[in-house]
């Protein structure tokens, strides 16, 4: 025969055995399936090692103050940046929330009231006509109407998370908060890149704009040139009139330059959080294009899902997810509640505070949901949210991969494109001299020296565009490898 203290503890322990079970699946971790190396690095990118993993501050080895002091401002000040971290608190005090249903509720009243029994209804009608009531050996009890009724009263209530549905709801907040991490560090790596692209373009736009005045200042001479041997009878009007629309359009050419530069300080400084010429006087002196560093280390592909924050957010909501298959398959559960209130009643203000006049409820309420399709379909729906989350990860991944390895080839094109622009434009300058000196003789025609004048422009401007491309195409690439958050997020630029 069982004893009171055995039943006892067969019912705490059954509690333990309730309480440590938790429905719904588990999350595992995905595996990103990678290649064991990048395709297009061979030759222009160092190749993967232990000592090769992508740079945090990778802006450091562009080697220019300026861009630098930019991004640590940037980092400090910039407003999507603040938005980021504001949701990452939302997302912090949503999980103490979810926390907080695993903690009883306790609350306190204290009211008074003025009621009457309608005359023509059976209470009040009672009340009238036995207005006081004697039972012998008591004292007389009165029946008012209207009466007074006081309360001081306090209530519990505490649901016992018999099938872990409320523990799958902190998982899932937990995991949101991952969501809204790892979106501030997507924010983040963005506002990195967006600074020094601009400040590439930025310097991009000021080359061009220098070889224009430079070739302008060239085509005045020529056309002087021109002018005066038209003058003495050794050309015709012909050459002064190609002369001077050569001259004229490379001078229409100043305001796009002028207009790109405006537009980049324009970006840089709504990237600061500033207004926006704000930085225009920093910036408005000419600057060489940062030369990119000599070797690129770029890490291993394996290394990617650790780094990108948009496949650690695709994780994250992915575990979200699951997490919320067991949130909605807890409710088809039983629910326990512990329910408890007490206080003290009574219709004389003088009284409320005797012992007479306490009253008290306390017992546990099992909700069981006998058929509800609205919940089942519920947990349908979260498990083909589930499988949509797992297969925007494995997207994500690609997705991914594609950029690094189109950023790696671009990097490579560039950097052969500048290097074949580089021979052209010093053939140029020859090829520009000796038609000068041809024509200054009168051995070629002026035509000549224009086509020669022209070609240079044209592969200085694409030198110019190319050397800025292959700067962009790193930041491009340092963006597809997910560097520059880590250490501590935003302080990690900030230091630098």
């Amino acid at each position: 025969m069982s004893t009171p203290a055995s039943k006892t503890t067969a019912c705490a322990a059954l509690s333990v055995l309730l309480a440590s079970c938790t429905v719904g699946p588990n999350f595992n971790r995905p595996s990103a399936s990678v290649p064991p190396h990048w395709n297009g690095a061979q030759g222009i990118i160092e190749q993967p090692a232990v000592s090769s993993a992508v740079p945090e501050r990778w802006w450091q080895s562009f080697q220019d103050p300026l861009l630098d002091s930019l991004i640590a401002r940037g980092v400090g000040s910039n407003l999507d940046l603040r938005v980021s971290l504001l949701r990452l608190d939302e997302a912090r005090v949503a999980r103490g929330m979810a926390a907080a249903g695993a903690w009883p509720t306790l609350s306190a009243d204290a009211s008074y009231a003025r009621n009457r029994f309608s005359d023509t209804t059976f209470n009040g009608a009672l009340f009238n006509v036995f207005p006081k009531v004697h039972i012998a050996g008591a004292p007389a009890l009165e029946l008012p109407n209207p009466y007074n009724q006081y309360q001081l009263a306090g209530s519990a209530s505490w649901e016992i998370d018999l099938f872990g549905r409320l523990r799958r709801s902190v998982e899932s907040a937990e995991a949101q908060i991952q969501v809204s991490s790892e979106d501030q560090h997507a924010v983040l790596l963005s506002l990195l890149a967006d600074v020094a692209q601009s400040y590439l373009d930025l310097r991009g736009a000021q080359a061009r704009r220098a070889i224009a005045q430079e070739n302008l200042a060239t085509l005045d001479d020529l056309l002087n040139l021109t002018q005066q041997r038209r003058a003495a009878g050794m050309t015709t009007e012909l050459d002064v009139a190609n002369a001077a629309a050569e001259d004229a359009s490379t001078r229409a050419s100043l305001p796009t330059y002028e207009l790109q530069i405006t537009q980049d300080v324009h970006e840089l400084s709504m990237l600061l959080g500033a207004e926006p010429e704000a930085l225009r006087a920093e910036l408005q002196a000419a600057a060489p294009i940062p030369p990119p560093p000599p070797q690129v280390p770029i890490g291993l592909p394996s290394e990617l899902a650790r780094r990108r924050p948009d496949i650690r957010q695709a994780e994250a909501s992915l575990h979200a997810a699951t997490a919320q298959i067991g949130v909605d398959i807890g409710a088809l559960f039983p629910k326990l509640t512990l329910t408890a209130s007490g206080g003290f009643q009574s219709e004389q203000l003088g009284s409320l505070a005797e012992w007479a006049s306490r009253f008290a409820s306390f017992g546990p309420a099992l909700d069981m949901p006998v058929f509800d399709r609205g919940r089942w379909l519920s947990v349908r729906l979260d498990r083909l949210k589930q499988q949509e989350a797992a297969l925007s990860y494995q997207r994500t991944v690609l997705n991914a991969l594609r950029e690094v390895e189109d950023a790696i080839a671009a990097y490579g094109a560039d950097q052969a494109r500048r290097a074949g622009l580089d021979e052209a434009v010093r053939h140029n300058r020859d090829a520009l001299a000796v038609a000068r000196q041809r024509y200054q003789s009168g051995v070629s025609d002026f035509i000549n020296v224009l086509d020669a004048e022209r070609t240079l422009q044209q592969n200085q401007l694409s030198m110019v565009e190319s050397t800025t491309a292959v700067a962009s195409d790193l930041v491009r690439l340092y963006r597809a490898l997910g560097g520059g958050w880590e250490e501590g997020s935003a302080s990690a630029a900030s230091r630098s």
